[in-house]
């Protein structure tokens, strides 16, 4: 049972910066998703834990970035140039398997979620 444990959100203003943290209790790919009110969640980023491949959704291409730090099982999602659409409640997520995965029906472990809020 791989336990997570999120840092990070919350308010600020369009266009300014957030960094979420995501503590794992071992080593594993992480991802992140993101739910908006009356929203599906959906997938942002992710990243292997071998080799450190990246993924990321469009929407967040070009300002969020994702990163691990292996020696502290923890990863992380810088975020910038935020917008007010990025506003969501965000989860970290964690898979047994090496391969970076978008489903979040792929992943086997939930962080509880931290809010992000993106004021206009």
């Amino acid at each position: 049972q791989v336990q997570l444990v999120e840092s990070g959100g919350g308010l600020v203003q369009a266009g300014g910066s957030l960094r979420l943290s995501c503590a794992a209790s071992e080593r594993t790919t992480m991802g992140w998703f993101r739910q908006a009110p009356g929203k599906e969640r959906e997938f942002v980023a992710a990243i292997g834990w071998i080799g450190g491949s990246t993924s990321y959704a469009d929407s967040v291409k070009g300002r969020f970035t994702i990163s691990r730090d292996n020696a502290k099982n923890t990863a992380y999602l810088q975020m910038n140039s935020l917008k007010p659409e990025d506003t969501a409640v965000y989860y970290c997520a964690a898979r047994s398997g090496s391969r970076v995965e978008l489903w979040a029906s792929e992943y086997d472990y939930w962080g509880q979620g931290t809010q992000v809020t993106v004021s206009s």
